[in-house]
């Protein structure tokens, strides 16, 4: 059982409430200090050159692994022509996600809250480095760092992951990571549950966790039902994410101080997303089945039944035609695009009420999260997952279950944005980016580019920052174009309306993804998200400064922010990427060299 010191306690009084202050219970690391600029001038490669004469001038065999034990020497910084300075507007950082799974061969952080391999981590780190990456992703697991007991937090496998990732010369968005890994698409095959002690409160009041009609419990993250409620040792739930978002702060000043971080995701759901977890694998789910509302549980049921009877309704409850997991939308009376009783007066009051409690939620946990890291040069992320399957059916059926009130002609994720931008413009990041609507099986009526262009349309009008990432792992290069045109929706340069997404995070880290043609593609496509230029450490150059955070605005009324619910048409999006990472051709010429590969090297 991992014990923790007394300065490892919280102390809410310690907080600062204008500056990112070093604290004196964090260990001191050297800190790099920032690369001198030696007026070092590279020429842009030009866009018009093929990208398969880049991949046929690339080495046949698989890139070697680099000696972990030789630290590379701190770049300088590129210096730009004047050109390429023009060109910097249309630069997206990239960043990648760590992995968590033991099956692609390297845990990050263990649940034993131990640095897994930091050999192997380092040289990973280090080829990611090479190929132009701006920084990684990592969950900082609220399972891991308190699973001792009620706020004893041990940060010291973070920390050694942190030194690690810092003397590479790589950013950090760093997720708040408030619910378990493992049973879902992409980490079925780990395991890091919510802590033991917040379980075994379950164990004596199941209803703490999100509950599905049919009384299925979800043990992946706590219900928004018991936010306010003191369950959890005296505190309540909202308390309890505060707090660790305060040791965090307390124990990486250092290297909040130093500028390692870019971003701060808090995790407001499962999988880190402001959603419901309506399509668990582990209860059966099986794409594209519909999924279920959660929120039968005692605490969200009787929200519902005191707003209905505010309303003058108290003969209402909750859904109880809303269909199976797997069903489709026409098997339910709930979704049926005909009659359904979505489009009721009590299924809208219904519905209003299930996504305002979402979106109150993450309204609540990021203002504290304001709180914690107020005056820390960096900014806040929520992270929004892309429902996309029924998209194209009347009801959004799979939408409206995770919690997202999205049809037709009523925007469901504008007034997500909305409640972002009042805390310190923290940024949306979206899912799916990499998906095309031609990819999806006909049957599920999906539509992930038009959800994108909606996504991110919606945010771009209420002023809100939009970083995006793939649901799935891809490394094909038809995935890699649809993610840079995602990415720069309208081309790069100064003539292209200037829009683009603040960061694209790639998913994820794996040997598969470092291997042969699998990283030569990689490193084309970072270069590409770069608008063809060397690698710029400084955000503020490409026009994306990190400054000092503040506090956040005051809170917008739910009548304000349902407002934004109006349609609007989405902004136009390019059919393709002007900057590709190249198609069939290219494509041909990886078999190629792959084949080539394979006879000499077996």
């Amino acid at each position: 059982m991992l014990t923790a010191s007394q300065s490892s306690q919280v102390k809410p009084q310690q907080w600062a409430t204008t500056t990112c202050r070093r604290s004196s219970a964090a260990s001191s690391a050297a800190l790099l200090p920032p690369p001198a600029d030696t007026g070092r001038r590279r020429r842009r490669r030009l866009v018009a050159v093929d990208s398969w004469s880049t991949v046929a001038s690339a080495a046949l065999g698989p890139v070697a692994t680099e000696s972990a034990d030789t630290s590379p020497v701190p770049q300088p910084p590129p210096s730009f022509s004047d050109e390429e300075e023009a060109m910097l507007g249309s630069y997206v950082p990239v960043y990648v996600m760590l992995p968590v799974s033991k099956l692609i061969k390297l845990e990050v952080v263990t649940t034993e809250n131990e640095v897994a391999d930091a050999e192997a981590l380092r040289a990973q780190l280090r080829r990611l480095r090479g190929a132009g990456v701006d920084g990684v992703m990592v969950d900082v697991w609220w399972g891991i760092v308190e699973g001792a007991g009620p706020a004893r937090y041990e940060w010291r496998a973070y920390r050694e992951l942190f030194r690690a990732v810092q003397a590479e010369d790589l950013k950090l968005q760093a997720i708040m990571s408030f619910h378990a890994c493992g049973g879902n698409v992409g980490d079925a095959a780990v395991s890091i549950p919510i802590p033991r002690w917040v379980r075994e409160v379950g164990e004596g009041d199941p209803d703490v966790f999100y509950t599905g009609p049919g009384g299925a419990r979800n043990q992946e993250c706590l219900t928004i039902g018991v936010d306010d409620q003191p369950l959890f040792h005296g505190r309540t739930a909202v308390q309890v994410y505060a707090d660790f978002m305060k040791s965090f702060r307390e124990h990486m000043a250092d290297f909040l101080d130093a500028g390692l971080f870019v971003d701060i995701e808090v995790g407001l759901g499962p999988a880190g997303e402001l959603r419901y977890p309506s399509y668990p694998e582990t209860q059966g789910w099986v794409f594209p089945g519909i999924g279920q509302f959660q929120c039968y549980d005692k605490y969200l049921e009787a929200d519902f039944k005191a707003a209905a009877a505010e309303a003058g309704h108290p003969e209402w409850g909750l859904p109880d035609d809303a269909g199976g997991i797997n069903d489709t939308p026409e098997d339910t009376g709930f979704f049926a695009a005909e009659g359904g009783t979505y489009l009721t007066e009590q299924g809208r009051f219904f519905l209003t009420w299930y996504s305002s409690k979402l979106i109150r939620h993450g309204d609540r946990i990021l203002d504290e999260a304001n709180r914690a890291f107020v005056g820390c040069k960096v900014k806040l992320a929520a992270k929004v997952s892309g429902i996309h399957w029924w998209y194209r059916h009347p009801s959004h059926a799979a939408e409206l279950a995770s919690g997202y009130y999205n049809l037709g002609g009523r925007d469901g994720y504008a007034p997500i944005a909305r409640m972002l931008a009042r805390h310190g413009g923290a940024v949306l990041n979206f899912t799916c980016a990499e998906m095309r609507d031609s990819e999806q099986p006909a049957a599920a009526m999906s539509a992930p580019e038009r959800l994108v262009r909606q996504v991110l349309s919606a945010a771009w009008r209420e002023g809100v920052e939009v970083a995006c990432e793939n649901a799935l792992s891809r490394y094909d290069r038809r995935g890699y174009n649809q993610m840079l045109r995602n990415a720069r929706p309208n081309g790069v340069g100064a003539g292209a309306g200037g829009r683009r997404v603040t960061a694209v995070t790639y998913l994820r880290l794996s040997e598969e993804l470092l291997a042969g043609n699998n990283f030569r593609v990689f490193r084309t496509f970072v270069r590409r998200m770069h608008a063809d230029l060397d690698h710029c450490p400084d955000p503020a150059r490409y026009g994306q400064p990190i400054r000092p955070l503040e506090r956040s605005a005051p809170e917008i009324p739910m009548e304000r922010l349902l407002e934004a619910t109006a349609p609007a048409p989405a902004f136009p999006f390019d059919a393709e990427t002007d900057m590709s990472v190249g198609g069939g051709l290219a494509e041909a010429v990886d078999w190629v060299l792959d084949k080539i590969a394979w006879i000499v090297f077996g």
